[in-house]
């Protein structure tokens, strides 16, 4: 943790400020658990009433609010993103120690920029390029000929396979692959037989990678994550994804080979999508859903249904196998009706 002010932060974010500048925060906390150290927000006006009730010696508001507020403000038109710009000064990244742990393995051939931190019993094979500041966490292995840009950071058992690429500024959580085989294989007769995969995964910079999520190596081209991506855990990228800057990616979402995702796309957790299929700028999909087609414009797509009590959805799910059935026969009433409304007219006309 480190010590700031009330000034110091509006300084360092280009926001303004009211009250006491010279108030000291050391750490975050909620408005009702705040204390006279605590940097706190508030963006919902529908909880002004913990607003009024804090203790917190900074609290972070929409102008419109700022008169509420009975401690120091900074004020923000987006509190919820100032307040993480603050609390990233205040809660600053662990630095490296500059050492190579006497447990790890360092192949001579590769490269190391300045004040590279190397964990316990990490590896770093040969040909492997890493820029200033890079921090290779405990246990966490580096293929030949990987790639990581300045200031990025392997939190502890990230595995980085063979040639890829990791950008600056990326932060990869505990038990991230990436660049294991894609998923190719070839059928003859039953038979599979397996397709290399000889392309690389090509992270930006800015990118984060949640814990166990897998991001394959491509096929034959590259599986490219675009500047600014976001994905959480137990995500799966297929080979030949290509995902557009800063879009991101909720939990237990599997994207299959070969799908294009657009920039600053929001795709919610467990949704299921489609190889081959291309996605456009600025989609958003809510949780569960599967896509199994393109999305060539950008708003808001589900699929799926609500729970529901288990006797009304085996109702509700025997009812579905007999929609055929039903539209069919509602085609024929359909038609009777038309026909006997043809055979009125006929006749009031004679």
């Amino acid at each position: 943790m480190a010590q700031t002010t009330l000034e110091g932060l509006a300084n360092a974010l280009g926001l303004t400020f009211r009250g006491d500048g010279s108030v000291i925060v050391d750490h975050v906390a909620s408005l009702g658990d705040a204390d006279p150290r605590s940097l706190s927000f508030l963006a919902d006006p529908k909880h002004r009433k913990h607003l009024e009730q804090t203790r917190a010696g900074i609290v972070v508001l929409h102008p419109d609010m700022a008169d509420s507020s009975p401690v120091p403000v900074l004020l923000s038109k987006n509190p919820h993103y100032a307040f993480a710009r603050a609390a990233s000064i205040v809660h600053p990244p662990p630095d490296g120690d500059g050492q190579v742990h006497p447990t790890a393995w360092v192949h001579p051939e590769a490269r190391l920029g300045r004040n590279v931190s190397i964990g316990p019993h990490a590896s770093v094979d040969a040909g492997c390029r890493l820029a200033d500041d890079v921090i290779v966490g405990p246990g966490s292995i580096l293929g030949k000929g990987v790639q990581v840009g300045r200031g990025s950071r392997l939190v502890a058992r990230v595995t980085v396979w063979d040639g890829c690429i990791i950008g600056q500024r990326c932060l990869l959580h505990p038990g991230a692959v990436i660049g294991a085989d894609g998923f190719g294989y070839a059928n003859d007769e039953g038979r599979w037989s397996k397709v290399p995969q000889v392309g690389v995964v090509r992270l930006g910079n800015d990118v984060d990678v949640g814990c166990n999520t897998t991001i394959d190596r491509g096929a034959i081209g590259d599986t490219l994550i675009g500047n600014g991506v976001k994905l959480d855990n137990l995500v799966q990228i297929g080979h030949n994804v290509e995902i557009g800057e800063h879009t991101i990616v909720v939990a237990c979402s599997g994207i299959a080979g070969s799908t294009r995702i657009g920039r600053h796309c929001a795709i919610g957790g467990a949704v299921g999508m489609a190889g081959h299929i291309s996605i456009a700028d600025g989609v958003q999909i809510t949780g569960m859903t599967q896509v199994t087609k393109s999305l060539n414009e950008p708003g808001l797509y589900s699929s799926g249904t609500g729970v529901e009590p288990n006797r009304q959805w085996r109702r509700n799910a025997a009812r579905f196998h007999q929609l055929d059935a039903m539209a069919k026969r509602l085609r024929q009433l359909e038609q009777q009706l038309a026909a006997r409304g043809d055979e009125q007219r006929d006749s009031s006309e004679s």
